[in-house]
């Protein structure tokens, strides 16, 4: 009887496991070992749209959009907390210094706004979709639903200093 009790049990909840809704999100991973700070943009049924800024913790994964996506194109932007590197592209919108949902992507320092550069992320129409940063601000190949962030710009290192002529360079005729 206990045995039958343990099948029937398990049946149910095997049941309700498989009957839960499945859970349908854009989330942002940070394989970095910096705090990121993360801006959004994308198209929808009223035009374009920026919102940020969402905090992603280092070497974890945060849901940004809630439920299943609306467009196939959703443009990140997204810098670490010590400002010394971001994953910026080449689609320009709207940010600010402070938490924002911005409409339009024209004008922005008109508005009273910056202009950012965002990479684009091709979801393929997926209702689920996952990006990810890497702390060197390259892509980490993670899976075929998965897009990676692209490159950022290296940091130009420091000028380098003038030259100094060796002490028996010979020394220009006045």
């Amino acid at each position: 009887m206990k045995q039958i009790f343990a099948v029937a049990a398990l049946g149910c909840a095997t049941l309700g496991l498989a009957s839960a809704p499945a859970r349908a999100d854009l989330k942002l991973c940070n394989n970095s070992p910096s705090v990121v700070q993360a801006a959004i943009g994308y198209k929808d049924k009223d035009g374009w749209a920026s919102e940020g800024w969402w905090t992603v913790k280092p070497n974890s994964c945060s849901g940004i959009l809630k439920g299943a996506l609306i467009a196939r194109y959703y443009y990140i932007y997204a810098v670490d907390d010590k400002k010394v590197g971001a994953w910026p592209g080449k689609s320009l919108m709207c940010i600010k210094g402070q938490a924002f949902t911005i409409r339009g992507i024209d004008k922005c320092q008109e508005r009273g706004y910056l202009q950012q550069g965002f990479f684009e992320v091709d979801t393929g129409d997926k209702s689920d979709w996952t990006v990810s940063l890497s702390g060197d601000k390259t892509a980490i190949p993670t899976g075929s639903e998965t897009t990676n962030a692209p490159a950022a710009p290296a940091i130009a290192p420091p000028a380098a200093p003038a030259a100094i002529p060796a002490p028996d360079a010979p020394k220009p005729q006045q």
